[in-house]
């Protein structure tokens, strides 16, 4: 056949076997495994962070976190995932209402208690800094900013460099929440400035640049306009920003494998590079990839297949 015969594979878990035989324990209610993956997991903040915003999402819509609690109230890692999926839950209640709706104070007064509890349970982790740090997007008129310093000191101290961490302070400060676009932008460029060589935070500058282009994108409603959006992507910064990120991050790098956790990071800057016409960057991203692939950021631009496909083929990646 002429067809290329790629196809991305766009496991939800990024290739996280235990973690995705944890989330089919959830779907039947056990949450022993859940438990012991947690536990197995430890102090290895990349994989836990991921571990736990992926769990979350499959407890949020059950009550196995509550049935774990009851069984260990005192739990440190249970204390952890309630606190996660009670974003999660405060985040659905938000988009099922839409944009322009009232918000559940309720709901998001429990988030930020069950953070707080599991912040004094389980002091040395900063996930529940994160998930604290990202349903305070949901007030409405944010929090105080010494309250945000705060958390922020707390998360900083405990991982200094969490991309997951930073990007829900870049989303707190982006233009559809509590900032501007200036100020998401210098967060995420002073981030990458004090990054370590390897360090996957400079491609905190593709997350904002996406942020903006969904933000432009929903302000033209579909219209004519949104056509300009084109050159978003391949601006003499857009470029200066994808190679910036490639020297600092992945030349910077001392091993070759990919984390699950850093699954999502990567196809960001596949992306970019991509649709910034760097081709000597976008092909071996791609290849370092292979067939593992994220909906996001793909899915702003088009069908996430077809994207990644034709790249593929127009770059003559193999393998």
């Amino acid at each position: 056949m002429a067809r290329d015969r790629f196809a991305p594979d766009f496991d939800p878990d990024c290739g996280d076997t235990d973690l995705t035989n944890a989330c089919h324990d959830i779907v039947i209610g056990r949450w022993q495994g859940v438990r012991d993956l947690l536990r197995v997991t430890g102090p290895q903040w990349l994989a836990r962070g991921h571990r736990v915003r992926l769990l979350a999402q499959a407890c949020a819509s059950s009550s196995t976190v509550e049935s774990w609690l009851a069984a260990e109230p005192r739990s440190g890692d249970a204390l952890v995932l309630r606190a996660a999926t009670e974003t999660a839950r405060a985040f659905n209640l938000a988009i099922a209402a839409g944009r322009g709706m009232p918000i559940d104070q309720h709901r998001i007064d429990t988030a930020v208690t069950a953070c707080l509890e599991a912040t004094e349970a389980y002091l040395d982790d900063p996930t529940p800094w994160i998930s604290l740090i990202s349903v305070a997007r949901l007030y409405p008129s944010g929090v105080r900013r010494q309250e945000l310093a705060r958390w922020w000191d707390e998360l900083h101290q405990r991982d200094p460099y969490s991309v997951e961490g930073h990007l829900q302070i870049l989303h707190y400060y982006s233009a559809r929440w509590h900032g501007t676009h200036g100020l998401m932008y210098d967060f995420a460029r002073d981030a990458a400035g004090v990054a370590p060589p390897g360090c996957a935070l400079p491609v905190l500058v593709q997350y904002a640049r996406v942020e903006e282009y969904r933000y432009a994108l929903d302000a033209a409603q579909g219209s004519r306009s949104a056509m300009a959006l084109g050159q978003h992507w391949n601006h003499d910064g857009a470029v200066s920003d994808v190679r910036r990120t490639w020297q600092r991050w992945i030349m910077g790098r001392t091993h070759d494998g990919i984390a699950p956790g850093e699954l999502r990071d990567l196809n960001h800057l596949a992306h970019a590079a991509c649709h910034a016409g760097a081709s000597d960057i976008a092909a071996p991203v791609l290849r370092m990839l292979g067939c593992r692939a994220t909906r996001t950021p793909w899915s702003y631009t088009g069908d996430p297949e077809q994207q990644i496909v034709k790249w593929r083929k127009d770059l003559k990646v193999r393998g």
